[in-house]
C-alpha cells in the first residue's frame, strides 16, 4: 500500500482553498502515523509543503512521534528538510506504559532542539495516561523558548483547566490549542486560541465558524454551529474520545463527501462495517455534505 499523492495533493489544496486555517498538520494520529515509515513520514510531509505553498504561505508542521531521542532527532530533521515550518512531539509511547519523569520530558524535547532551529508544539495527552504531563511541567515546557503552542487532549476538564491556567501563569505568549474533535465547544469557551484537531480535514469551515463565534462570544450562534457539528461528530467518534477505528471511519466520512476517492485505511487499522457506513453517510448527507466539493454551515 502506497501513499495516494494525487489524494494529498487534492486535499492539501481543499483545506488552503477553504480560507479557514492557520496551517496544516502532517502525520497526526488522523494521518495514520504510526504505520508509516520515517521516509513515508517525510514524503507526505513534502507532498503537502509544495502543495501548500502554491497557494498560500501557510505553515506545514510535522507530527514526531518516536520511542528514543535518536529517532526523534532524525525524524525531526527529515521533517525539517521535507518542508516543515515547525514540529509537534507526541509523547514515547513506551512511557504511555512505564510513565515518565519531568527530566525524562525535558531531556527529550531539549536533545530534539539541539539539532533543529523550528518552532515546537507540545502535544498534551490525555490525563488518564502515564503519557500525560502535570501542569507543573507544562509550565517548564512553556518556559521552552522554542516551544510556542500546546495541543492540549488533556480529557479531563479540571485538569484541563488547571493546564491553561499553568501554561498562561508561565508564559502568555504561548498559543494553546484544543485537540478536543468530540467536544469542541466545550473546550473553546476556556479561554485558549483556537484548535487544531483531525476533524478539521473534514469540516474546516464549520469548526472555524464555530471558532470565530467563541471569539465573539455569540453562545447562541455557537450552540448553532455545535449542533450542526454533533451528528458528523457522534457518526465519527462517538460519545468518546477519538480511536483507531475513529480515523478510518473519518476517511469513510471524507469520502463520502467526495474530498479523499479511496477510504481504506492502513492495516492494521480496519476500514468501518457497514452499520457505520450507513450512519456515516445518513450523517453526511443530513449535514448536505455528501459529494461536496466546498463546505458551507
Amino acid at each position: 500500500m502506497q501513499i495516494d499523492e494525487p489524494a494529498l495533493r487534492k486535499l492539501a489544496k481543499h483545506l488552503v482553498d477553504s480560507q479557514s486555517i492557520a496551517g496544516v498538520l502532517t502525520n497526526g494520529h488522523t494521518g495514520e502515523l504510526f504505520a508509516l515509515s520515517a521516509t513515508e513520514r517525510a514524503t507526505v510531509t513534502r507532498i503537502v509543503a509544495e502543495e501548500v505553498a502554491k497557494y498560500s504561505e501557510l505553515p506545514v508542521i510535522s507530527a514526531i512521534s518516536c520511542e528514543g531521542i535518536a529517532d526523534a532527532q532524525m525524524h525531526a530533521q527529515m521533517a525539517r528538510d521535507a518542508g516543515a515550518r515547525a514540529v509537534m512531539i507526541m509523547p514515547p509511547h513506551h512511557w504511555l506504559r512505564f510513565g515518565c519523569r519531568e527530566s525524562h520530558v525535558l531531556d527529550y524535547f531539549d536533545a530534539i532542539a539541539e539539532v533543529i532551529d523550528l518552532d515546537f508544539f507540545v502535544h498534551v495527552y490525555p490525563a488518564w495516561t502515564r503519557a500525560s504531563y502535570s501542569s507543573q511541567l507544562l509550565a517548564k515546557l512553556a518556559k521552552r523558548p522554542y516551544v510556542k503552542v500546546f495541543k492540549v487532549g488533556t480529557r479531563d476538564m479540571n485538569q484541563y483547566a488547571r493546564d491553561i491556567a499553568a501554561i498562561r501563569a508561565a508564559d502568555t505568549s504561548k498559543t494553546i490549542l484544543t485537540c478536543h474533535d468530540e467536544y469542541l465547544l466545550a473546550t473553546m469557551v476556556q479561554g485558549i486560541d483556537g484548535a487544531l484537531v483531525g476533524f478539521g480535514s473534514f469540516i474546516p469551515g464549520p469548526i472555524n465558524k464555530l471558532w470565530e463565534a467563541v471569539k465573539r462570544g455569540d453562545l447562541h450562534e455557537a450552540q448553532k454551529i455545535q449542533a450542526f457539528i454533533n451528528p458528523l461528530k457522534e457518526a465519527v467518534y462517538g460519545s468518546g474520545e477519538p480511536t483507531g477505528d475513529a480515523h478510518s471511519r473519518l476517511k469513510e466520512a471524507m469520502r463520502v463527501a467526495g474530498l479523499v476517492e479511496n477510504a481504506t485505511p492502513r492495516p492494521p487499522t480496519l476500514p468501518p462495517d457497514e452499520k457505520e457506513k450507513a450512519q456515516i453517510r445518513a450523517a453526511v448527507e443530513g449535514a448536505g455534505l455528501a459529494r461536496a466539493v466546498a463546505i458551507h454551515v
